[in-house]
């Protein structure tokens, strides 16, 4: 049997967990186009622990964008992203990426482009500090709020209490799920941003923005959003291999992630770094519906 039809399909947690029926028409999917090996795992470390022992198997990703973009990191840090082409079964809420790649959504259709499409070269921005970015890039971003802090639990008490030991409980129940304090910026950024050693905007022009995003093959689009006195200001364009971004402390958003806060981060586009499975057609689809 043909190495590409051997596949490695590793199913994130989150969509095990999440949307257990799409996990499922995958598997099936896949399972009846090529010999599977299925893997579960149920942390990050077992995540790579799968990729890693892939051998000659083709992996497939069932998950969503973040999924997506821990394989692509992993491979990318072993310096094997050139030679593992990645393919993809979108499962979860946040499927944004996915779409903008040209992934079909749909658990069928996405299962049958893993099939029966081709494999496509694509972009990568990689960072100074080893990260890469597979879609867009915003600055700035407002920081996430840790993990575990959310509303106040609705669920009553199960047995009755007086009065005063209720309102106790909720008092405790509020103050431990208060997020911390978040102090964000107010006004506009002042940032240089260099895009192949040609500054776009310097410290003194305070922006509201700036954007990176895919361009032509070997480029980034880098859109700076000045800030408007009077009259809108008009972006400034730029397209450039190299963009460089520095200044007071600011966080970014990478992809879904948001990092930081850096003073200063350089990216730089790998032409054809990684390579994912598209529909064979036109590399874009039209969703289905499970």
């Amino acid at each position: 049997m043909a190495t590409s039809d051997q596949l490695l399909v590793v199913i994130d947690p989150v969509a095990r967990h999440g949307d257990g029926e799409s996990v499922r028409i995958a598997k099936d999917v896949l399972s009846a186009g090529a010999a599977t090996k299925v893997c579960l795992p149920e942390g990050p470390e077992e995540f790579a622990r799968a990729l890693g022992r892939r051998g000659s198997r083709r992996p497939v990703v069932v998950g969503d964008d973040r999924a997506l973009l821990r394989a692509v990191t992993l491979l990318h840090r072993r310096r094997e992203l050139g030679t593992t082409g990645l393919s993809l079964v979108p499962v979860g809420a946040a499927l944004s990426l996915a779409r903008s790649l040209g992934v079909p959504t749909g658990a069928v259709a996405a299962a049958r482009a893993v099939l029966d499409g081709v494999e496509r070269r694509l972009d990568l921005l990689v960072d100074d500090s080893d990260g890469v970015v597979l879609g867009d890039l915003r600055i700035p971003s407002l920081p996430a709020l840790p993990s575990g802090h959310g509303a106040p639990s609705a669920t009553r008490d199960a047995t009755p209490v007086r009065p005063w030991l209720r309102m106790r409980k909720s008092l405790v129940r509020t103050l431990a799920a208060r997020p911390p304090r978040i102090t964000t910026p107010h006004g506009p950024s002042r940032l240089r941003v260099e895009v192949d050693g040609v500054t776009l905007v310097d410290l003194d022009q305070p922006v509201e923005g700036v954007s990176v995003t895919p361009g032509d093959p070997g480029l980034a689009e880098v859109e700076v959003r000045p800030v408007s006195v009077g009259a809108e200001a008009a972006p400034l364009r730029a397209a450039g291999r190299r963009v460089t971004v520095s200044g007071a402390d600011f966080r970014y958003r990478a992809d879904a992630v948001v990092k930081g806060p850096v003073r200063t981060r350089t990216w730089v586009v790998s032409e054809g770094a990684w390579g994912l499975t598209l529909p064979a057609a036109t590399g874009r689809t039209v969703p289905e519906e499970r």
